[in-house]
């Protein structure tokens, strides 16, 4: 049988009816501690597939709205302009602004934050992160390269590299699209952000990961995240007919931007 996207909007109307109900597309479930928890491991190995379904709110913040540093009066007209499908401002879908329904890219930080899973494949030249969710395949690079100081070419991902600190993978990004936001409730950055993710791998079967922002064109000082938690993978979360490894979860507009905004988003908004 061949598995189609389920619209996010749904899809989150389906978490909050059921929110210990296993999602078909492998996403939130009630989760028994893991038996292999307490084995051995190396905290500079990362590799794997992980899932943050369990570890923290679906933002920069565990409650939008609150814990947001200042704007800048540039960031408070774009965060007022800013018209999301979530949270304490959402408008129905139809009638809002959030380029994701149209199956534009999420962007960093705000893919991190769904409640898919990932794998990490660690080379040696740099950790290769793919997102069950649009498929995303992103690059760390720690080859010892620099960021660009002024790259002409922004990207949806930006531009990552990677370095230990102890025994914490630390990722520097810059060059990023300002067209996406931080998260899912419309709060934005410009083309001059820097962030930073700090992964710290605490036992056998979890990593805690923190973010920071730094945008002094939005935010007056730098937007520390909540601690997120990756847990491990087992092998059935993910396991269809079979096959072992992550779904092709994508958004394609053919049934997103047509289908979906016409059986969900409009009626939803009184739009015909």
């Amino acid at each position: 049988m061949r598995m189609r996207l389920v619209g996010p909007i749904a899809l989150l109307v389906a978490v909050l009816i059921s929110p210990g109900m296993s999602l078909a597309q492998g996403g939130r479930r009630n989760a028994a501690p893991s038996p292999t928890a307490n084995l051995p491991f190396d905290p500079h190995d990362l590799h794997g597939y992980w899932d943050r379904s369990n570890g923290g709110a679906r933002g920069m913040s565990s409650r939008p709205g609150v814990d947001v540093p200042p704007m800048t009066p540039e960031g408070q007209k774009l965060f007022n302009a800013s018209k999301p499908g979530y949270g304490p401002r959402a408008v129905a879908p139809a009638v809002g602004n959030d380029i994701v329904g149209e199956c534009n890219p999420q962007g960093i930080p705000r893919i991190i934050f769904f409640p898919r899973p990932v794998e990490f494949i660690q080379l040696p030249d740099k950790l290769v992160q793919v997102y069950d969710w649009h498929r995303v395949y992103r690059e760390i690079w720690t080859d010892g390269r620099q960021l660009p100081k002024d790259p002409d070419l922004k990207r949806w991902y930006g531009y990552s590299v990677g370095h230990w600190e102890g025994n914490t993978f630390v990722v520097d990004s810059n060059g990023f699209d300002e067209r996406t936001w931080l998260d899912m409730y419309g709060y934005p950055h410009s083309d001059e952000m820097v962030l930073q993710e700090r992964y710290t791998r605490t036992d056998h079967d979890t990593i805690k990961l923190q973010i920071i922002v730094t945008d002094p064109k939005i935010y007056t000082k730098p937007w520390v995240s909540e601690t997120k938690t990756f847990s491990a993978v087992q092998k059935a979360t993910i396991t269809r007919d079979g096959w072992f490894g992550l779904l092709e979860e994508i958004c394609a507009p053919i049934d997103e931007v047509v289908d979906f905004n016409t059986r969900v988003r409009n009626p939803a908004a009184g739009v015909k």
